[in-house]
């Protein structure tokens, strides 16, 4: 069975880069052959769950600028599913959850930077989902049980997102994390540990430095769909963590 796996984006410069995290996804892709993928990107917000539905092969959209000129020359062209992208749907309206088709969105850099490094020759079909940024936590993660078991099938399900997101703030060129930042994070892992879901639902009331940490939410909340969709809480692994710029989280979980 495939977990579900929550992945940081970080910067769009990690499609070019040659580092521990990007060695990190490239070694993730060889642990997991998923026949497809359904990823949750932060990039793409909608009132209503909005899912990629079409056949041939993506564009690959730059949803960024200012970077190197090399960057805007990477084309990831998986293809998508529309046989996937019906069954989503049927899933989710199971669960209540309401959903749309799109037949014209490309992948943004939420799903295309990783998946070039953790699948690189894009021969994997893959599923682009929205995100609705100001739905409480309690529906992302019921967005997230409503695919629950899915791994059984070999579809790799990934909330692409960031915990720590606050590019107001980030130091850049620092090496050392930023201990609000820390705190944050340590702060999701030991509710995850005692599989206290109460407060992680709560996270805005309780957790330190949250405000801070999470100044709009739509990075964080692929964290929660992610956590519905997998294995249980019993089951769940940090299996990378590192911070960029002082601020910028790569924590990455394993559910």
């Amino acid at each position: 069975m495939l977990p579900s796996l929550f992945l940081a984006h970080g910067s769009p410069m990690l499609a070019i880069e040659d580092n521990n995290y990007t060695r990190f996804l490239e070694k993730l892709g060889q642990q997991y052959h998923p026949k497809a993928i359904v990823i949750f990107t932060a990039h793409w917000e909608a009132e209503t769950l909005t899912i990629s539905s079409l056949d041939e092969s993506y564009e690959t959209i730059y949803d960024f600028y200012g970077f190197p000129p090399e960057l805007y020359e990477i084309k990831y062209p998986a293809k998508g599913s529309t046989k996937l992208a019906s069954y989503l749907k049927d899933r989710l309206a199971q669960a209540g959850i309401p959903s749309n088709l799109d037949t014209k969105r490309g992948l943004d850099h939420g799903s295309w930077t990783m998946l070039s490094k953790m699948y690189p020759n894009a021969d994997i079909p893959v599923i682009q989902v929205s995100v609705h940024p100001f739905l409480p936590p309690e529906m992302q993660y019921k967005i997230g049980e409503a695919l629950k078991g899915i791994g059984q099938e070999e579809i790799l399900v990934i909330g692409s997102g960031v915990t720590v997101h606050n590019l107001r703030i980030v130091h850049w060129g620092q090496k050392e994390p930023e201990p609000w930042a820390v705190a944050f994070d340590g702060w999701l892992l030991e509710k995850i540990e005692k599989q206290d879901l109460a407060s992680l639902f709560e996270y805005e009331k309780q957790a330190p430095n949250a405000k801070t940490a999470v100044p709009r939410p739509e990075h964080f909340v692929p964290f929660f769909i992610a956590m519905g969709s997998g294995n249980g809480l019993d089951q769940v692994q940090p299996i990378y963590r590192d911070y960029e710029f002082g601020t910028l989280s790569y924590l990455c979980m394993k559910f």
